[in-house]
């Protein structure tokens, strides 16, 4: 009898969750091709990143598991600027100063959609989905580019957004509530809501977000990558995203120059565009991922 409750505790212990091995922790930093000068990334629920390079415009895949990646679509000699990825397994992607926009399907890298959306002097810098739509920002015009169901709109920006000179919208997130946009312009560090109609409102903000560049919404969480200072500002807004408070700054001895972040699990994810680095075909770039504060 004895031997037979032996036998039953120790296959107890066996199966049991705590004395299991614990799950290898997912590396902290990721190698990406030498020369490939990220900009943008995009994660689903999948433990899967997606990485666009502003040498070509390729679109890199990453197992964030193993690190392990490899180029699944080829850019068009343009660059790739900022992602999102929908429910569906398409990426939308900012085309810079080419002034276009594509949609890739992430499983087979086909360009599933392609518009002009500027030509001239312009940069399509970064996107955001909400309410049915893909939402582009323009750093040199004043206008947001709506893509829905194959169509493009153009959504001129008025109220208290003034273009000036320099990188003025760049990221773009939604508002809380999902009946606006937020979105911050580099050159001034100033935050505004952006209605549907393009009317936009200055939010009233203790904190100067110089040199903002990706944002992350989480609840009335909003993430602000400062680029150039090498920080990731945490803000806690109203519901409406006509108010927010500077809730802590973040930094970490391996960023260099990030640009914008992805969520997966209880991490950020951000790629490194050493910007203050001369790119060369040799070039190293890295993304890091931090605890999300």
């Amino acid at each position: 009898m004895f031997r037979r409750v032996g036998v039953a505790l120790a296959a107890l212990l066996v199966l049991s969750p705590a004395v299991a091995s614990a799950a290898p922790a997912l590396p902290a930093t990721i190698t990406l091709p030498a020369g490939f000068r990220p900009e943008g990334v995009a994660i689903g629920s999948a433990p899967v990143a997606f990485f666009g390079s502003l040498a070509n415009g390729d679109i890199y895949r990453v197992d964030l598991k193993t690190g392990a990646g490899r180029v699944i679509s080829e850019g068009p000699g343009t660059s790739s600027v900022g992602l999102k990825l929908d429910g569906r397994g398409r990426l939308y992607v900012s085309g810079g100063a080419a002034g276009d926009a594509r949609v890739v399907d992430t499983r087979t890298g086909a360009v599933l959609e392609s518009h002009q959306l500027a030509t001239g002097t312009t940069f399509i810098n970064d996107v955001a989905l909400v309410g049915g739509s893909a939402w582009f920002t323009d750093s040199n015009n004043p206008v947001l580019y709506r893509l829905t169901c194959g169509t493009v709109t153009n959504v001129p920006i008025t109220g208290d957004f003034v273009y000036a000179e320099g990188m003025n919208a760049n990221g773009i997130a939604p508002t809380p509530d999902g009946r606006g946009l937020l979105v911050v312009q580099s050159n001034t560090g100033k935050l505004f809501r952006v209605g549907f109609d393009g009317v936009s409102r200055q939010v009233a903000l203790d904190y100067i977000l110089t040199n903002g560049d990706g944002l992350l919404l989480s609840g009335r969480t909003l993430y602000v990558v400062q680029n150039r200072f090498n920080m990731v500002a945490v803000l806690q807004l109203d519901r409406r995203g006509t108010s927010a408070s500077l809730v802590r700054t973040v930094t970490d001895p391996r960023f260099d120059v990030p640009t914008t972040m992805a969520s997966f699990g209880n991490r950020l994810y951000l790629p490194n565009a050493r910007f203050t680095t001369t790119p060369t075909p040799t070039t190293e770039y890295t993304a890091v991922a931090i605890p999300k504060p």
